[in-house]
């Protein structure tokens, strides 16, 4: 079978459950960005050491299960529980009990790493807008949107570990 449908080629569409929309409806809007937002932590992920490594491709996995909750909404399997979340915050607790986390503004691009996570965050946080966005029109899964409002806190404190492990010196006040 061809990588190629043709059937795209009208602006259009389809999500899981077969209905079929334009390429610009918000739920698509906010596929696309998911999409990229796990590519980018993919790109972050290739340099990473383990264990953050493992845990970036974790947090790939539970994307894709959102996208899947995205395009079929009426799928209960793909619904997230508490229980990612809150994963995700044990995980910021455990990372910022490791080093002393500056709280002023941060000066991206301290280390390779850091660059990368920070490149991810940001996408995360278009992510959530436009999650916002598709929820107010469509409905969402609301611990699906909490999830990624604490994934780029995550990919944040990530980020910032990250400088502090190559050592990277904290950007004097301006």
């Amino acid at each position: 079978m061809s990588i190629y449908t043709k059937k795209g080629d009208s602006g259009k569409t389809s999500l899981m459950d077969g209905i079929s929309v334009s390429k610009s409806d918000d739920r698509i809007e906010l596929l696309g960005t998911i999409d990229e937002l796990n590519s980018s932590i993919g790109l972050a992920k290739v340099i990473a050491d383990h264990p953050l490594y493992d845990d970036l491709a974790r947090r790939q996995q539970e994307l894709l299960q959102m996208m899947n909750g995205i395009a079929d909404p009426r799928n209960p399997d793909h619904r997230f529980t508490k229980e990612e979340t809150l994963t995700l915050e044990e995980g910021i607790d455990h990372m910022e009990s490791l080093f002393p986390r500056i709280k002023d503004f941060v000066l991206y691009g301290g280390c390779e790493q850091s660059a990368r996570l920070d490149m991810a965050r940001a996408v995360a946080r278009r992510a959530e807008r436009r999650f916002r966005k598709a929820a107010l029109k469509y409905g969402a899964d609301p611990k699906a949107m909490q999830y990624l409002n604490r994934l780029s806190d995550y990919l944040y404190v990530a980020a910032r570990y990250a400088d502090y492990l190559f050592s990277v010196p904290e950007p004097e006040s301006p």
